[in-house]
């Protein structure tokens, strides 16, 4: 009915213009002398064809496309249009004439011609103008080169250089008018955008800047297949995520390369280009809603104080001190070993923060005199404990190790927390931590014993925050698919049952600090992870998101499960419960006392410490030994361990 009402408003102003355009031209041929017989006679023929000469021009427009691009976007091709169609409705509007006998002067004729392309043409530019003027530079274009994905490279080395690659784009409006300007304005780029997609049923049918709206997300893979469409562009920024990722679904069982535009957000104050693409990826089809925060709360415990993260050079640790900027604190400390990535994050927090002072410290946790040295002179009210080993595979290679880091690192922070009156600590702990099957998982389940003891008498809130995987931190299995695709395949995946929780990064932080809100002493926050996904799923689905097929252009081999690795994680322990919190997806465990071993080192000073210092002069087989001893749970056989995912009721 909106798309009816639009075309119906159209032709009538069309038809203004065209009574218009013969009256003036009358005029003009005249030389605005009206009180002549002739201009009286001229203008009686006019009147009694006026009905006849406007429903043969505007059939006209109707079959040449007028009334079904959406002029909000009109650009040349639609100027062209206009003059061609005018042109053609004008010859068929002398035809009428003489085949009824009516006659007006050959003059008027030809005026009426320009009068008609300056009236219909500048119609639709006035609607355009408006429409720019009330809302200025929503989306702009700018022109440049850019470079290739690696996967457009590979299918140079198919496709030959005279070969398009033929896109679909999804969504026509705003960015998607702009993405079709910007790819036209590029041939050398050899994309063609044959055909567009949008759920809005009143733009179905049109076209915009000449390219047409064949139907909805419904429709992706049938309008795919029907023109050949090499690469699909999904220009929606203002979209929610669950949009994003049912339209991401669709696109994925095309055999499409996939590119999405970045949300709308980091698209304010810029301009649409085709190298804002970027490759659309798992995250879109996994990713959820934007997680809601208690800004209050937040900033209660966070705004004007002195803040420290270890670990802060890590996926984790640099995205908590990012959104820890955001609640403005007094001091910002980045703990970290590793000099290059802490670097490279404290330009970019001094370029996007520069109130916030941000200071950066070079040293490990696990060397106690640096920590003090740290915590004397920083003197924080916050901690987040994210410096961590966090390799499996690696651990399991070097289980001394992971003991110096994961918990001499962890135990030196906690003593240090409550010597210098630490307000909040937190400790991001991981799935892996519950009934662990390697190293790495025994050594974050000691941390969490450690912190709910130290809990149990210190006037420091302590909590652990608890989830799996990340998507696209350092390390993680989607990156590295992303890789293996790159490189031709093969992709490896463990097991093909393997299953994990995944959660983006900028949510699980988010959740992170929102739990250290809540955070009283003692706890261990869940987050809600949502459903566990299989990873061969994930394989195929980014494979043919980078517009392959899977088991066919690019293999995908089955290695078998590493030391250490199982098929199933878990949340949480048995014994643990779990109650819900103010937050949705938050959760917490009841404290459940450290293991008897543990106990007894924690009780004698310095006893935790003199154990490791005798663990590290033995074998790698003692030191897991010595984990089993602390964490009775821990079970390096039970790789195939199976259990159903976390209930929350």
């Amino acid at each position: 009915m909106k798309k009816l009402s639009k075309v119906i408003a159209l032709m009538f102003g069309d038809a203004c213009c065209i009574i218009f355009a013969y009256i003036l031209a009358l005029l003009m041929r005249f030389e605005f002398v009206v009180t002549g017989n002739q201009f009286a006679s001229y203008l009686d023929v006019f009147i009694g064809a006026a009905l006849g000469l406007v429903a043969v021009k505007l059939a006209t427009y109707w079959v040449g496309g007028l009334y079904n691009s959406l002029w909000k976007y009109a650009g040349s091709e639609e100027l062209v249009k206009v003059l061609f169609v005018t042109v053609v409705g004008n010859a068929l509007a002398i035809t009428f004439l003489q085949f009824t006998q009516q006659y007006l002067p050959r003059g008027v004729n030809g005026m009426v011609v320009l009068t008609d392309i300056v009236l219909i043409g500048g119609l639709r530019m006035l609607y355009r103008m408006i429409r720019e003027h009330l809302y200025p530079g929503k989306f702009n274009v700018t022109h440049g080169r850019r470079d290739k994905s690696v996967q457009e490279s590979m299918r140079s080395t198919v496709m030959g250089d005279d070969d398009q690659i033929r896109v679909m784009i999804v969504g026509a409006g705003d960015a998607g008018a702009s993405m079709i300007k910007e790819i036209k304005l590029h041939p050398e780029d050899r994309k063609k955008i044959v055909v567009a997609i949008d759920d809005d049923k009143s733009k179905q049918g049109n076209r915009i800047l000449g390219v047409k709206i064949a139907g909805g997300r419904q429709d992706i893979r049938r309008i795919a297949r029907k023109y050949g469409i090499d690469e699909i562009i999904i220009a929606i920024p203002s979209a929610p995520q669950s949009e994003l990722r049912d339209i991401a679904e669709e696109c994925s069982k095309t055999r499409c390369k996939v590119q999405i535009l970045p949300g709308l957000i980091d698209l304010i104050n810029e301009k649409v280009t085709v190298n804002k693409l970027r490759d659309i990826d798992i995250e879109d089809l996994l990713g959820r809603e934007a997680v809601k925060v208690n800004l209050r709360a937040i900033s209660g415990y966070l705004e004007g104080r002195i803040v420290m993260v270890t670990g802060g050079g890590g996926s984790i640790g640099s995205e908590l001190c990012r959104q820890i900027c955001r609640f403005k604190p007094r001091r910002l400390v980045a703990v970290d070993i590793y000099e290059n990535s802490i670097f490279e994050l404290a330009n970019e927090i001094r370029g996007i923060f520069p109130d916030v002072e941000f200071d950066i410290v070079i040293g490990s946790v696990r060397d106690y005199e640096r920590m003090e040295e740290v915590f004397r002179r920083f003197k924080p009210h916050v901690v987040f404990h994210a410096a961590a080993h966090k390799h499996v595979p690696l651990m399991e290679a070097n289980p001394r190790e992971a003991i110096v880091n994961n918990i001499q690192g962890t135990k030196n922070l906690l003593d240090l927390a409550e010597e210098y009156a630490v307000s909040k600590f937190v400790l991001i702990s991981t799935d892996k931590a519950v009934n662990p099957t390697n190293v790495m998982g025994a050594t974050k389940r000691v941390g969490e014993m450690m912190l709910q003891d130290k809990s149990a008498n210190s006037r420091t809130n302590y909590a652990a925050v608890r989830f799996g995987n990340v998507l696209g931190s350092n390390g993680s299995v989607i990156p590295i698919f992303r890789e293996q695709i790159a490189h031709g395949g093969p992709v490896t995946v463990t097991h093909p049952d393997i299953c994990r929780y995944f959660m983006t990064i900028p949510e699980a932080v988010q959740l992170v600090i929102q739990a250290g809100a809540m955070a009283e002493g003692g706890e261990i926050f869940i987050l809600d992870m949502g459903d566990p996904v299989k990873i061969m799923d994930l394989a195929e689905k980014l494979i043919r998101l980078s517009g392959f097929e899977p088991h066919k252009d690019i293999e995908i081999r089955i290695t078998g499960l590493r030391p250490g690795e199982k098929l199933y994680e878990e949340l949480l322990l048995d014994e643990e419960g779990i109650q819900t919190t103010t937050h949705n997806k938050i959760f917490v465990g009841h404290p459940v006392d450290p293991s008897p071993a543990l106990s007894r080192l924690l009780e004698v000073p310095g006893g935790l410490q003199a154990s490791i210092r005798e663990i590290l002069g033995k074998t790698d087989d003692e030191a897991k030994q010595w984990l089993m001893e602390l964490v009775p749970n821990y079970n390096p056989d039970a790789q195939l361990y199976s259990k159903e995912p976390l209930k929350k009721n």
